[in-house]
């Protein structure tokens, strides 16, 4: 299984940092940084915020971010589309919404995943911007047993993966 991480409007360096990690560690093709996810490197800010912004990253990356391919777009829905037309299976991961969803632990879910695809994650607080769901093949989430509604985006993150690298 090949899978690309979309990581859209993610606020945090460190949770940026922390997905890079489980991404290295997971084996993912490549990671693609969009909407305002602070950057790796960037060469477009100023270099006393690009240290910066680096610095809090690595705080969590520790080294991942160097190993990886990632990728930088202005320009997310042509990305993804571009993808689409490669053969990838575009994959929302979120909760609590009116689309059909499948959960991550479902046996089920094997049968309904391509062997390329593209895991896409959004805003810590909001998650996938509805503007999106038009280009989502399927939405899949982790169910949850305590009284939060949901983990903390690089957890989710780490746990998804996992979860469809060994279907």
């Amino acid at each position: 299984m090949e899978i690309v991480l979309v990581l859209h409007n993610i606020r945090s360096c460190y949770n940026v940092g922390a997905i890079l990690r489980s991404a290295e560690g997971f084996g993912v093709s490549s990671v693609i940084l969009s909407g305002y996810t602070p950057r790796v490197h960037d060469k477009n800010l100023l270099p006393h915020l690009r240290e910066k912004l680096d610095k809090e990253i690595h705080k969590t990356a520790l080294g991942a971010e160097d190993m990886l391919d990632i990728i930088d777009t202005d320009d997310i829905k042509a990305k993804i589309l571009g993808l689409k037309a490669k053969g990838y299976q575009i994959v929302g991961l979120e909760n609590n919404i009116k689309q059909d969803i499948c959960q991550i632990n479902d046996p089920k879910l094997k049968e309904k995943l391509d062997d390329k695809i593209v895991l896409f994650l959004g805003e810590e607080v909001d998650g996938i911007s509805e503007d999106f769901y038009n280009l989502i093949d399927l939405f899949v989430e982790i169910p949850m047993k305590g009284k939060k509604e949901s983990f903390n985006v690089s957890v989710a993150a780490s746990i998804a993966i996992y979860a469809i690298m060994n279907l």
